[in-house]
């Protein structure tokens, strides 16, 4: 129920369904006062969601600093949380996403020796089967690119992030050898998925973020300040839906 839920939250937290819903009630509407201000409104959130330095500022708040590949230890494995892909059913293979950055840096710090193992943890996120499971999936691909069997760990059941934490423990007790974990996953998503693991009882892992929105260095262009950025209403979305999922973890008692 709460995973179904959480699906729902995710179409009402979207800009896009605020914008609509406003413009609905701007055109239906007799009230004229009501008209004006839902239409004004509408207006008004175009432009602060579609404008990119806004966008930038307030993630800047939220994102952890990143880590340089060369500032890195050594970790007995690199965990690597799902949320990566999508499945091509046509062609049978993944099909990355932004989010794959996280399964490309985790790939370079196991060749660079700073890593032994790598933890690929996720099913999917999908209320209905659409052929995902990206542990599994993902596993099969590295295997072709050469990476023994024995230095790749899968979890294949977890569906969001409280259920990566709790699986990727209940796995890590086969493997007693890795005490030691860097946990990889993109910036926007790493405030709650650290929670989510230090609230299942893990002490001993460093984080590493990736597909960071934003830089210790700004670096507007003129237009950024000026020109609408669609996709950034769905950045925004997935902004949202971290400030929101964080709250809503923290009323479950997930951290």
């Amino acid at each position: 129920m709460f995973f179904i839920l959480s699906k729902i939250l995710a179409f009402l937290v979207h800009p896009f369904s605020w914008i609509v819903i406003s413009v609905a009630i701007g055109l239906f509407t007799k009230r004229k006062k009501l008209k004006k201000w839902t239409l004004l409104g509408a207006g008004i959130a175009v432009f602060f969601f579609t404008n990119t330095v806004i966008f930038s500022e307030f993630t800047r708040l939220w994102e952890p600093d990143g880590t340089k590949i060369e500032d890195v230890g050594h970790y007995d494995a690199a965990v690597v949380l799902g949320g990566m892909a999508e499945y091509d059913n046509n062609l049978d293979r993944l099909s990355l996403r932004r989010g794959g950055d996280r399964l490309w840096q985790a790939i370079h710090l196991y060749h660079l020796g700073k890593v032994d193992k790598i933890m690929i943890v996720g099913a999917n996120g999908d209320v209905f089967d659409k052929g995902l499971n990206e542990a599994v999936q993902f596993k099969s691909v590295l295997l072709d690119w050469g990476i023994p069997s024995e230095d790749l760990i899968i979890e294949k059941n977890s569906k969001n992030t409280h259920e990566n934490a709790v699986e990727t423990k209940n796995v890590l007790e086969n493997y007693p050898e890795v005490q030691n974990i860097l946990l990889v996953s993109s910036a926007l998503h790493m405030p709650r998925a650290q929670a989510c693991f230090e609230n299942e009882g893990f002490t001993d892992f460093d984080v590493f973020t990736t597909d960071h929105f934003t830089g210790a260095t700004r670096g507007y262009s003129f237009e950024q300040f000026i020109v609408p950025n669609i996709s950034n209403m769905t950045d925004w979305s997935k902004l949202i839906h971290e400030w929101v999922g964080y709250i809503t973890y923290m009323m479950a008692g997930y951290i």
